[in-house]
């Protein structure tokens, strides 16, 4: 079980732990998601409901599987030695292919806002090469030092708020119920498909969701205020969520929302000027930029693990953890590069609606895995009632997230299918390839 390992003046409450769970959700990958609902239309609101009380519950698994099973690396670690070693390389997999097919996507977020100042950008070949100039650039800041990335990242966190907030004030403002019902349902499927498809991109803005189980060594009494936070910090998400979604559709008419390559800033400026929109523009930009950065780190990292573990070409890595990880940040953003110039759309919205969604997709596998884990790790429970009731939520969050992938968009379905597919022939040549250099007949369960 957790304890207060953390000293007493580092302890966290409560309060400050749900803070900082809604925090490492509400980030910059937001910023282009009103425009990619809008294409579907304000019937979104129904998805958001549905998607947050998914992710309570999902937030409530890893919430019981980080009192029950404490670990730092849990993504692999839980379905490894909860199920099966293959399914911790399986989870290590999807989650660097959602970590090099996702992040394109928070770049596509930084050109979308210099478009609102370069308007000349919202070419859709001219948008595909400074999306990839916004990946190399970050590349750079990387290769120079993880201290650029990290200070440019803590600069952002807080004025990465401003877009969503004044843009939410403002459209509540200016919320005209007629915009809304106009726009209720423009894609002229069922609103059940119309729905379901919406999903995917909402629970893109979840995507985070289990980040409490990392703080719980800071978190005091962990054994109550992780599941607090966990809970809290996601129910505080989809209010703000919720609230902005509702502002922007209701004030501003779907059609033009859909087109707009920079949402909240443009948004802004039809409610309250150019001035004020060219403001919340830059403050979008710097935090994607900064979101961006980071993100980059955290796909190279996962790469050198992956290299570490066996599971990639030591050639492609670097193998000292004290140096950078140049090989692992170049293998990482010539990933990335592909993924935008594959993914090319007419808008920025819609490219961005094609990366979320196989984005997404793969990670709902990896949360059903952890989910499926915990029906095994709730057997040291001692109170049946408790185990049964940790066991029926296992159930819950792998269903709910296997039912996000099933009712996603079928022309994404088919990439995340092939990549779910993909992780058993190359479980097999990592166990052959380990097995020929001796150093074990398997995966390890720790890996």
């Amino acid at each position: 079980m957790m304890t207060d390992t953390a000293p007493a003046a580092r302890r966290i409450g409560p309060l400050l732990a749900t803070v900082l769970v809604a925090g490492n959700m509400i980030g910059s990958g937001v910023f282009l998601l009103p425009a990619t609902l809008a294409a579907i239309g304000s019937s979104t609101i129904i998805g958001w409901v549905i998607a947050s009380a998914g992710a309570m519950l999902l937030a409530g698994v890893f919430a019981l599987l980080a009192t029950l099973r404490p670990t730092p690396d849990g993504i692999v670690d839980y379905p490894a030695q909860g199920l099966h070693p293959f399914f911790g390389f399986a989870n290590w997999l999807l989650y660097w292919l959602s970590c090099w097919v996702g992040s394109p996507a928070i770049a596509l977020a930084v050109t979308g806002y210099l478009t609102f100042f370069f308007p000349v950008l919202s070419d859709p070949l001219i948008s595909v090469w400074t999306t990839i100039g916004v990946i190399w650039l970050m590349t750079l800041a990387n290769v120079i030092g993880a201290r650029t990335v990290a200070r440019l990242g803590g600069m952002t966190l807080v004025i990465g708020l401003a877009p969503i907030v004044v843009a939410t004030v403002l459209g509540l403002l200016a919320f005209d119920p007629a915009t809304f019902a106009a726009g209720w349902n423009v894609t002229g499927k069922p609103l059940t498909q119309a729905v379901g498809g919406s999903l995917a991109p909402i629970f893109w803005a979840f995507l985070g969701l289990e980040s409490a189980t990392v703080a719980a060594a800071v978190v005091r009494d962990p054994r109550r205020n992780v599941a607090r936070a966990a809970l809290g910090g996601v129910g505080l998400a989809a209010v703000i969520y919720i609230a902005a979604s509702v502002a922007l559709l209701g004030a501003i008419p779907a059609a033009t929302l859909a087109a707009s390559p920079a949402p909240f800033a443009d948004a802004i400026r039809i409610l309250a000027g150019s001035t004020v929109a060219s403001v919340i523009a830059v403050c979008a930009l710097l935090k994607a930029a900064g979101t961006m950065g980071g993100w980059l780190l955290l796909t190279a990292e996962s790469a050198r693990s992956g290299a570490a573990s066996g599971f990639l070409p030591r050639v492609l890595s670097a193998r000292d953890p004290s140096r950078a990880p140049i090989r692992d940040l170049l293998l990482s953003a010539g990933l990335m590069s592909l993924v935008i110039a594959s993914s090319m759309s007419p808008t920025l919205g819609k490219q961005f609606g094609v990366l979320i969604n196989i984005a997404v997709n793969l990670s709902m596998a990896m949360y059903a895995l952890c989910a499926l884990s915990l029906i095994r790790f709730a057997g040291v429970i001692e109170d049946p009632g408790r185990r049964l009731a940790a066991r029926a939520m296992a159930v819950g969050g792998a269903a709910f997230a296997v039912w996000v992938v099933a009712a996603s968009d079928p022309a994404m379905l088919a990439p995340s299918l092939w990549a779910f597919a993909a992780t058993v022939p190359l479980y097999g040549v990592v166990r052959l390839l380990k097995r020929g250099s001796g150093t074990g007949k398997a995966v390890p369960r720790d890996s």
